[in-house]
C-alpha cells in the first residue's frame, strides 16, 4: 500500500473526501471461548480459486475458498495501481492466513478450522457487499462457524 501522499490526483482527493460508512458493532453470533470455536477466514483481497472467474472492477460478490486449497490454487485478482500484491505471491498468509489458522487449531488455541472460507473485493462500497456478506454468513452458520477472522486488505 503506498503512502497517502504518493497517491496521484484525482484519486487522492476522491479518497480523502469519500464518506465512511458506519455499521452497528453488534456481533451476529455469540459463543464460548476461542479454543472451542470453529473459525472462518474472510479476506478482502479479491482472492479466488484459479478455476473461478476473476473479480472485475468494483465487484460486490464473494468467492468461496475451500480449506483444502493450496497456495497454488488461489489467485488474487484485486487490481489497483495503489495495491501491492507482491507479499501475497511470497506468502499467501499475508492475505489468507490459512496456515496460521491451522497452526492455532493444532495448538488448541482455536477449536476448529472451517471447511469453507470467503473473499471479497475490498475496494467495493460496503453497502453493495452487504447482501453477499449476509449470504456468506448464512453458509457459515450452516457449517457451524461461530468465529470469523476478517483479513482486511
Amino acid at each position: 500500500m503506498p503512502l497517502f501522499e504518493r497517491i496521484p490526483e484525482p484519486l487522492k482527493t476522491l479518497l480523502a473526501t469519500m464518506p465512511c460508512v458506519s455499521f452497528p458493532a453488534t456481533p451476529c453470533v455469540s459463543g464460548g471461548p476461542l479454543h472451542k470455536r470453529k473459525v472462518c477466514l474472510v479476506s478482502t483481497a479479491g482472492l479466488h480459486l484459479r478455476t473461478d472467474r476473476p473479480f472485475l472492477g468494483l465487484s460486490a460478490e464473494c468467492r468461496e475458498l475451500p480449506a483444502t486449497a493450496r497456495p497454488s490454487d488461489i489467485v488474487m485478482s484485486h487490481s489497483s495501481p495503489n495495491f501491492d500484491r507482491s507479499g501475497f505471491h511470497v506468502d499467501w498468509n499475508v492475505a489468507f492466513p490459512l496456515d496460521r489458522l491451522r497452526e492455532l487449531a493444532q495448538a488448541g488455541e482455536v477449536g476448529d478450522v472451517a471447511e469453507t472460507h470467503y473473499s471479497f473485493m475490498g475496494a467495493t462500497e460496503p453497502e453493495r457487499m452487504e447482501p453477499h456478506a449476509r449470504a456468506a454468513a448464512r453458509k457459515m452458520r450452516a457449517e457451524g462457524v461461530d468465529a470469523v477472522l476478517l483479513v482486511p486488505m
